[in-house]
């Protein structure tokens, strides 16, 4: 099929209830045996992700760059870097991809570039040049400090010096990662403009790095303090002071709204195309609502509530309803894990979390109101890997080491085979270690055992999409005990109760005396009857049809 016909004959919503896999090229596959994973050795693999039964898949960087954030800091928002290879590349892997009937989504970093973009090395060199403003920059204080307390994620205060201009400019993340200036409108539209490039090229949509961090308070105010005790969102650690600020200034200033519908509008003009944000916000149910209501915003969002290391029932229930409640039309997208955050399996079952959590929590993920996100490996069942610090790569975890390790512990090569000294991945020594633990979870023991995790994964996606409740139903919950959930997902005649088991100890279910319930199979967990309660198996789930 061609990129014309897949475009044409691809619904205008497909995305909604979509199951997206994640791919860190860096680690996914090295296909010209340098160590690092590359575009074509994606584009070599992708009838594996098709095999998933996902709907497409989302990229991340793979831009040119210095790499001093591992591709989150781009030096040219047009050009492939040449350690994933070419833009022809590229072309190859869009082609591959949509003749498999995959999407392609790619990472978009719009809130900061590389201080080795063109860019901000001609802002930096004075204050009155074309570019001086396209940057944030501010005068320091008379005692020569920043101009106010923002911090950065990545320790330390968010201003850096800049001898030139005798100025501090902004920066989020690493130094090297200056903010760009959303207030001038000519930053915006060159930003629409890499965005056109791209959509242009075949993709068919964006994931939006940081998405609420594009614009800042003008007025430079302080960020007051959090409150008594420090939080923990997703990646950042209390142990890093950015978890005492309340990010009132800094980030999701209403000004974001106006560009989300510019780039909205874009979009709108390419049939058939997505975009879903990274919301790291101090309310983040009010802001995934505020981005993805309407028609005229970004399409989803995703939230960092279920990517913390808080597991349980009924944390993730209160998430789910507390974003029902508030979101309005919006439309989520949920993950349990990605690049960012410690693997889900270790996050959330320990050490030693048996394989068989894998399988329910992408039955649950999956039975979710909202599209999907898996990244690379969980379909395997991969643990967090433990990378000592000499062979540390995250700049993040290198500043709070020991206490916070950073994200390389997520970000090793996928194993494609057990044997083989690099397990398959490359033939050569990776950028970073192959878990020796993976080996026996690669991807060729896997495939051909019926009851692995890859399988379970296989047949839950594949039969998830057969059930137009699971993928765009209304949600509602029911009581379950304390380490499980039952919800039921309802879309025109389909009525599906759906309950999972998060332990090792099987529970029971009550059901309400007036519903009648039929178990539904095909989605690869055991049968159970339910005559007034249905019975749950240790860290499994069940299915049933509820008929009116």
């Amino acid at each position: 099929m061609s990129d014309e016909n897949h475009k044409n004959n691809a619904g205008a919503s497909w995305w909604r209830g979509a199951a997206i896999y994640q791919i860190y090229p860096r680690s996914f596959a090295d296909s010209n045996g340098d160590g690092v994973g590359d575009l074509a050795g994606i584009a070599a693999k992708l009838d594996y992700v098709a095999r998933l039964g996902v709907d497409g898949v989302w990229l991340s960087p793979f831009f040119k760059s210095p790499m001093k954030d591992f591709g989150y800091d781009i030096s040219d928002y047009c050009d492939v870097d040449p350690i994933f290879g070419t833009l022809q590349d590229f072309d190859r892997l869009v082609r591959r991809a949509h003749e498999l009937g995959l999407k392609v989504l790619i990472d978009q970093v719009y809130s900061h570039t590389s201080d080795q973009h063109p860019w901000f090395k001609e802002s930096r060199s004075s204050r009155d040049n074309a570019r001086a403003d396209w940057y944030v920059w501010a005068d320091a204080k008379r005692d020569g400090t920043p101009p106010n307390n923002w911090l950065s994620i990545f320790g330390g205060s968010a201003w850096q010096w800049e001898t030139r201009r005798r100025q501090y400019y902004l920066h989020n993340f690493l130094t090297s990662q200056p903010d760009l200036n959303f207030h001038n409108p000519h930053v915006q539209d060159k930003v629409l403009d890499t965005a056109r490039f791209w959509l242009d090229r075949g993709v068919d949509g964006f994931r939006l790095d940081v998405v609420n961090f594009y614009f800042h308070d003008a007025k430079l105010r302080d960020n007051p303090p959090w409150g008594d005790r420090p939080r923990t969102d997703g990646a950042i650690s209390d142990v890093n002071p950015y978890a005492f600020q309340e990010h009132r200034y800094d980030k999701t200033q209403p000004e974001n709204l106006a560009f989300l519908g510019r780039l909205r509008a874009l979009l709108d003009r390419y049939p058939a195309t997505t975009s879903v944000g990274e919301v790291a916000s101090d309310d983040p149910f009010g802001t995934m609502a505020e981005y993805t209501g309407g028609t005229n915003r970004l399409h989803m969002a995703y939230i960092f509530n279920l990517l913390s290391s808080t597991f349980s029932a009924e944390h993730i229930r209160t998430t789910i309803e507390g974003l029902e409640a508030r979101i309005g039309d919006g439309w989520p997208c949920w993950s349990l894990g990605n690049h960012d955050v410690t693997r889900v399996l270790t996050r959330w079952g320990g050490t030693d979390a048996p394989p068989a959590l894998a399988k329910v929590l992408v039955a649950l993920l999956g039975s979710l109101r909202g599209s999907i996100c898996i990244y690379q490996g969980e379909e395997l069942a991969l643990t967090e890997a433990d990378v000592p610090f000499e062979q540390l790569q995250d700049p993040f975890g290198i500043t709070f080491w020991p206490e916070f390790k950073g994200r390389d512990g997520c970000r090793t090569p996928m194993p494609w085979t057990a044997s083989g000294r690099f397990a398959g991945f490359s033939e050569k020594a990776a950028w970073l270690p192959v878990a020796e633990a993976h080996r026996e979870r690669a991807v060729d023991v896997q495939d051909s055992a019926p009851d692995s995790v890859l399988n379970a994964f296989r047949r839950f996606l594949d039969w998830r999409r057969r059930h137009p409740a699971l993928r765009r139903g209304s949600i509602r919950f029911i009581d379950a005990p304390d380490n499980g959930l039952a919800l039921v997902r309802e879309d025109g005649e389909e009525r599906i109760l759906a309950a999972f088991n998060l332990s090792a100890r099987a529970f029971a279910v009550a059901l309400p005396r007036d519903w009648d319930v039929a178990p539904l199979g095909g989605h690869g967990f055991e049968p159970v009857r339910a005559t007034g309660s249905i019975e749950v198996p240790a860290y499994g789930a069940f299915f049933g049809s509820v008929k009116r």
